[in-house]
């Protein structure tokens, strides 16, 4: 691994792989043969919810859960966060440190599924998970871990394609039931957070992609009070 590309955990008894990977090997296994198996899977610009979303907020720390290329990561780099950007998978990662490098910024890389990573707790700004492939547990793991990332004041950011929770299970594999949805997240909000947007929304989409024949676009939209 290249440019700060860090392991995800810190803690001195978890056995680590060779590269550093924390998660599971099936997950960082399926979504690197997923990249090798293209040169770009993805349209290489920032989500347009996310450039939405962010528009009015002060830059501070972010934490990019899922990263993948790093299309997001830069552009938020860009214009002025410092950015923790984290995904399963070590060949997305390599291309998401190239266009950063090429670009001329610096972005903190993590190699690692979010329930392993060592992230520092309640202390980013923003946490920002686009079209996640977060996997349900009956712990909610996943959802723990977005919440418990974000700073009092901060701001949690999850969107998802609209219809995706309510379709049937594919012969492919894919399984609804499996991943987490905005609503999962939403129902663990509580008193210490606010709701500033819950709603379906059609998609602003860049050009070309994997996901681009999605139309619309969940939203959630929550700022942690304390």
């Amino acid at each position: 691994m290249t440019d700060n590309i860090t392991v995800g955990s810190t803690e001195p008894d978890t056995p680590l792989p060779a590269d550093g990977y924390v998660g599971d090997p099936a997950a960082r296994a399926e979504w690197d043969n997923r990249y090798a198996d293209r040169q770009q899977l993805w349209s290489g610009r920032p989500n347009g919810a996310l450039v939405a979303e962010v528009a009015g907020l002060r830059p501070g720390r972010v934490l990019d859960v899922g990263c993948g290329e790093g299309a997001d990561a830069v552009w938020l780099a860009r214009v002025g966060w410092e950015v923790t950007a984290l995904d399963v998978s070590g060949v997305a990662l390599e291309r998401a440190a190239g266009h950063a490098r090429e670009a001329g910024l610096t972005v903190r890389w993590v190699h690692a599924a979010l329930t392993e990573a060592a992230l520092p707790p309640a202390s980013f700004d923003l946490v920002s998970a686009q079209y996640p492939a977060l996997l349900r547990t009956p712990d909610a793991a996943a959802e723990r871990a977005l919440l418990a990332a974000v700073a009092p004041g901060g701001v949690l950011l999850l969107v998802h394609h609209a219809g995706m929770d309510s379709q049937q299970a594919h012969d492919s594999g894919f399984d609804p039931a499996d991943y987490v949805w905005p609503s999962m997240v939403a129902a663990l909000l509580k008193d210490n957070w606010e709701v500033e947007v819950d709603e379906q929304r059609p998609r602003v989409s860049p050009d070309g992609g994997a996901g681009a024949h999605h139309t619309d676009d969940l939203v959630l939209r929550a700022r942690r009070l304390r």
